[in-house]
């Protein structure tokens, strides 16, 4: 079972890709999407989320794209999926629920949950992830190690 947002899941993803292509050059959101299989315009929003809270920033022209904002080893899963969750929309859910219950026995639960579950994201960096990444050679082996500026 996995307790994570789609979208979250998929903005940690989206980070660490950024993470690793988008050197020299910024990474295209076609492009992203294109190795997630995934439309462009469905990445686009969750991007611009993320360069609104600082975790990306965004490059304009004909190679422009999405770098990190800071440095790798600054930013955790946990700064991620806050950021995905905190533009998520939950409108088509209805009301919450509103009884005792709720409010004095799962609710609180359910946050402390939460709150340790992001407390084990803060605690992986998206330094960390990319070396995974590398190790395990998710893109192949071609051009992620370099690091060239002409």
């Amino acid at each position: 079972m996995m307790l994570m947002s789609r979208r979250s899941l998929l903005a940690i993803a989206a980070v660490v890709d950024i993470a690793l292509h988008a050197r020299p050059s910024p990474v295209a959101a076609k492009l992203l999407a294109a190795r997630h299989e995934l439309p462009p315009r469905h990445l686009e929003t969750l991007l611009q989320t993320l360069v609104r809270v600082g975790i990306l920033k965004g490059v304009r022209g004909p190679r422009g794209g999405y770098e990190l904002a800071r440095e790798r080893r600054k930013i955790t899963a946990g700064d991620i999926a806050r950021a995905a969750m905190q533009e998520a929309s939950e409108d088509g859910l209805g009301p919450l629920p509103q009884s005792r219950l709720v409010d004095e026995v799962v609710g609180p639960e359910v946050e402390a949950a939460s709150a340790a579950f992001l407390a084990a994201l803060d605690d992986v960096t998206v330094e960390e992830l990319c070396r995974r990444a590398q190790t395990k050679a998710v893109f192949g082996t071609r051009g992620l190690g370099a690091d060239f500026t002409i």
